[in-house]
C-alpha cells in the first residue's frame, strides 16, 4: 500500500462528509459561483473562435477541424497561431448543432458543467496526493485526507482566476484539457492498484492516450506526463534509496514509457504545426523582444510574480494584459524588481520546507503542491518558446490546483488562527462579481479600465463595442486614446479612419489609414478603406492602386473587388467594373451588392438581355433578395416583358412592402401597360411612403390627367 495519514487533516474546520456528500457540495459551490454566466453573450475572443469560425458550421466538412487551428485558419498559414485543438472545436460544433445555430446559452452551460465535474474530480486527485493511494478489500478507493482534499477542491471550485476559463466560452480549451489531464493522472495511479511493487503497463498506455486527448484539447495537456513522473518518483518509490534501488528497473521502465510517449506526442504536434513556430509581434509579448538577455529574464520573472499575485489576490483581473498594461522593467532602479525577488524568496522557502522538513506530511504535500503549480505553467513560461501573451489568466486554470493544495495545507496547519470560512466566502463573492462582468463585452471591457488604464487594447475594445452599438461619437474618443497610448496600433487607426470616413472627415481619415499601411504594409483592410477615402476625395489613380494593394495582400477579397468595381463605374470603365464585380461574386457568391450593381450597370448601358441573364443568375443564389428582384423587374419592364416584370416587383414588395421606389416603378410599369387604376394605386402608395420621391409626383399627375381625359371621353 502507498499511503500516509496526514495528522493535520482533522484540524481543518470542516465537517467530515462522506464521499458522495463532499462531491455534491463541491459541485454545488462550483455551480453557484458561475450560474450567473449561463446566459451571457459571446465576448472577446469568442467572436473569432466561434462566431467567425466556419469550422463550426455543419455545412463545412468535419475533416477541416483536423487541418485548421483553433481559430479556423489553416495551420500552414503564416498568420496561424498554431493552436491545434480539434477536440475543443468539435465540442463547439456539437453545441452549434444541438442549438441549431450560434446561441451562447448552450455553450455557457457546458462550460459551467465541465467546471463542476473538474472540481469534483479534484477531490480524488488531492486525496491521492495528500493521503496516498489506498484501497479496501473490494478495491474501492479510500481517502485518508477527506477534509483536506475536500477543502482544496472547494478552493479550486471557487477561485476567481478561473472566471476567464469558465465564463469565457473560448476557455473551453482549458476546461477540456484539465478534465483529461485529471483522467490521465488518475488512470496512471490505477496502474498501481495491485500494490507499489507491481504495475500495469496497459494502464500506463491508457494514461498516455488520455494525455494525447488532453493535448488535442489544448497543448498544455502534455504536462500531465511530468506530474505522473513526479508522482511515480515521490509517491510510488517514496525517494527511499533502498526502495528506489529495489524498484529501479520498474521505475526506469515507467519513466521510459512516459518519455517515449511524450516525445512521440511532441513530434506529432510539431509535424501537425507545419514544423514552424507561430509568429507573434512585440505587442503580444514585449519582454521576449528585449535585446538584452538580462532584461528579458528580469521581465519574465516579473510576469511570474504577477501570475502568483493573481492566485494569491484575485481582485486585480483583466481580460487582456498586453499593449502597455505591464510596462517593461528597463533598469535596476525600477522598484518592481522587488516582486520577482519576493516571489523567489517565497518559492525557495517552500522548496526548502518540501525537501528538508522533518515532517514527512509537510514534505510530500508541499512538493506535490509545487509540482502541480509549476509543471502545468511551464508552456506559458517563455522558457522553451515565445508565447503570444504577457499574462493570461486562463493558463492558470490547472496551476491553481497546486496553489489550492498548498493553501489547504496552510489552513490545516494554521487552523487555530485562520478562519477558513472567511477566505472561502471572499473567494466566492469575488468570483460571482467577476463572472457577472464576463456576461457582456460592455461590462467586461469597462471592468478592465480600472486595472489597466494604459492598455491600448482595452480602449480599442471599448471603442469597437460602442461603434457596434451605434455610438460612434463615443467610440472615436476611445480609438483616439488607443492610438495615443500605442501610436503604431494599426487596427485602432483603421477603425477610427472608417468612422471619420463615414462622418465625411476625409482628410484625417486618409492620414490615419495612410499611416496604418505605412506601419503594416500587408494590412489589406486598411488598404481597401484607404482606397474608399481616396475615391471620395477624387484621387482615382491612388484609390485604384490602394485597392490593388489590398488584393495583392489578400487574394480572396470580394469586398475589395466590389469597391474597385464602384471606382471603375465612376470612371465610366464599364467592362473593368463588370469584371471586378464578377470577381467579387465568384469569391463570395452571395455578394448581393456586386450582383445588383452588375444588373444596374448593364441596364444603364443598354445591355438589357445580359442584364436579364445576370439578374436571373443572381436570384438562383439569392432567391429572397428584393433589391435584385427590383433591378431585374426594371430591366424586364424596359423589354416590355410586363407580366414577368410585374411578378418580380410584387415578390419584392412581399418581402419588403415599404419600398417607395418599388411601388413607384411598378406604377410606371402599369402606366405603360395600360393598367391605369393599378398604376394610380401604386403611385399613391409610393407618395405616401416618400412624398419627395423624384419623378413620382410628375408621373402621378400625368396619370391623373390621362384618367380625367378618359372620363371626359366616356362622358
Amino acid at each position: 500500500m502507498i499511503k500516509w495519514q496526514p495528522y493535520w487533516d482533522h484540524h481543518i474546520p470542516l465537517p467530515k462528509l462522506g464521499p458522495l456528500y463532499s462531491r455534491l457540495v463541491t459541485a454545488f459551490v462550483a455551480l453557484i459561483c458561475f450560474i450567473n454566466s449561463y446566459d451571457g453573450d459571446f465576448v472577446f475572443d469568442d467572436s473569432e473562435a466561434i462566431i467567425h469560425n466556419k469550422d463550426l458550421n455543419p455545412d463545412t466538412p468535419l475533416s477541416n477541424i483536423w487541418k485548421n487551428d483553433f481559430w479556423g485558419s489553416n495551420l500552414s498559414s503564416n498568420s496561424s497561431h498554431k493552436s491545434y485543438r480539434p477536440l475543443t472545436v468539435l465540442t463547439f460544433r456539437i453545441n452549434y448543432l444541438l442549438a441549431g445555430g450560434l446561441h451562447p446559452i448552450g455553450f455557457h452551460v457546458l462550460n459551467v458543467a465541465l467546471h463542476c465535474v473538474i472540481s469534483v474530480l479534484m477531490i480524488d486527485v488531492f486525496a491521492i496526493l495528500i493521503g496516498g493511494l489506498v484501497h479496501n478489500g473490494r478495491e474501492a478507493k479510500l481517502s485518508l485526507s477527506p477534509k483536506a482534499s475536500f477543502l482544496a477542491a472547494l478552493f479550486f471550485a471557487a477561485h476567481p482566476v478561473h472566471t476567464e476559463s469558465v465564463a469565457g466560452i473560448v476557455g473551453r480549451a482549458d476546461l477540456l484539457c484539465a478534465l483529461f489531464f485529471q483522467l490521465s493522472f488518475l488512470v496512471y495511479c490505477k496502474a498501481f492498484q495491485g500494490g507499489d511493487k507491481t504495475f500495469s503497463v496497459l494502464w500506463i498506455f491508457g494514461s498516455i492516450l488520455l494525455c494525447a486527448v488532453a493535448m488535442l484539447c489544448k497543448e498544455q495537456g502534455i504536462t500531465v506526463l511530468g506530474v505522473n513522473a513526479a508522482y511515480d518518483i515521490l509517491m510510488v518509490c517514496n525517494l527511499n534509496i533502498y526502495e528506489l534501488a529495489h524498484q529501479l528497473s520498474g521505475l526506469l521502465m515507467r519513466l521510459a514509457l512516459l518519455f517515449l510517449g511524450g516525445s512521440f506526442l511532441l513530434y506529432a504536434r510539431w509535424r501537425i504545426m507545419g514544423t514552424g513556430p507561430p509568429s507573434f509581434t512585440e505587442v503580444d509579448n514585449p519582454a521576449s523582444f528585449a535585446e538584452n538577455v538580462i532584461l528579458r529574464i528580469v521581465n519574465y520573472n516579473y510576469y511570474y510574480s504577477l501570475n502568483a499575485w493573481l492566485l494569491l489576490c484575485p481582485w486585480w483581473l483583466c481580460f487582456d494584459w498586453s499593449m502597455g498594461c505591464v510596462p517593461l522593467i528597463k533598469s535596476a532602479a525600477d522598484w518592481r524588481i522587488f516582486w520577482p525577488l519576493l516571489l523567489w524568496c517565497c518559492l525557495m522557502g517552500l522548496v526548502y520546507q518540501a525537501l528538508c522538513s522533518q515532517d514527512s506530511n509537510k514534505r510530500r504535500t508541499l512538493t506535490f503542491g509545487l509540482v502541480l503549480l509549476v509543471i502545468p505553467f511551464l508552456p506559458a513560461s517563455n522558457l522553451f518558446f515565445r508565447v503570444g501573451f504577457v499574462i493570461a489568466e486562463r493558463v492558470l486554470y490547472l496551476s491553481s490546483a497546486g496553489y489550492c493544495l498548498i493553501l489547504a495545507y496552510a489552513v490545516g496547519y494554521c487552523s487555530c488562527h485562520w478562519k477558513k470560512h472567511k477566505v472561502c466566502g471572499l473567494l466566492c463573492s469575488r468570483l460571482v462579481s467577476r463572472s457577472q462582468q464576463w456576461r457582456s463585452e460592455q461590462s467586461l471591457f469597462a471592468s478592465a479600465l480600472s486595472v489597466c488604464p494604459l492598455n491600448a487594447k482595452v480602449h480599442y475594445n471599448i471603442g469597437k463595442n460602442l461603434a457596434d452599438r451605434g455610438n460612434q461619437s463615443a467610440a472615436v474618443k476611445y480609438y483616439r486614446e488607443a492610438v495615443r497610448l500605442h501610436p503604431k496600433y494599426v487596427h485602432a487607426m483603421n477603425n477610427l479612419g472608417n468612422i471619420l470616413k463615414e462622418r465625411n472627415e476625409l482628410k484625417e481619415a486618409e492620414e490615419l489609414l495612410s499611416a496604418a499601411v505605412h506601419i503594416q504594409p500587408d494590412f489589406a483592410a486598411a488598404w481597401m478603406n484607404l482606397g474608399i477615402v481616396q475615391n471620395s476625395l477624387k484621387k482615382f489613380d491612388e484609390a485604384e492602386q490602394s485597392y490593388w494593394n489590398a488584393i495583392r495582400f489578400r487574394k480572396k477579397y470580394p469586398d475589395c473587388y466590389y469597391n474597385l468595381g464602384r471606382l471603375y463605374a465612376d470612371l465610366n470603365r464599364s467592362i473593368d467594373a463588370l469584371n471586378a464585380w464578377r470577381n467579387a461574386t465568384m469569391l463570395k457568391p452571395d455578394h448581393s451588392l456586386a450582383w445588383n450593381n452588375m444588373v444596374i450597370l448593364l441596364d444603364n448601358t443598354g445591355n438589357l438581355a445580359q442584364a436579364e441573364l445576370i439578374g436571373k443568375e443572381a436570384l438562383k443564389i439569392l432567391p429572397k433578395d428584393h433589391t435584385i428582384m427590383f433591378s431585374l423587374a426594371n430591366v424586364l419592364g424596359k423589354q416590355e416583358k410586363y407580366k414577368e416584370s410585374e411578378g418580380f416587383f410584387l415578390n419584392a414588395l412581399k418581402i419588403n412592402p415599404n419600398i417607395a421606389s418599388c411601388h413607384g416603378n411598378l406604377a410606371v410599369l402599369y402606366h405603360r401597360w395600360g393598367k391605369l387604376d393599378l398604376a394610380k394605386r401604386h403611385y399613391e402608395l409610393s407618395l405616401r411612403l416618400d412624398p419627395s420621391a423624384p419623378g413620382t409626383k410628375e408621373n402621378y399627375n400625368m396619370l391623373k390627367r390621362k384618367l380625367e381625359q378618359r372620363q371626359r371621353a366616356v362622358g
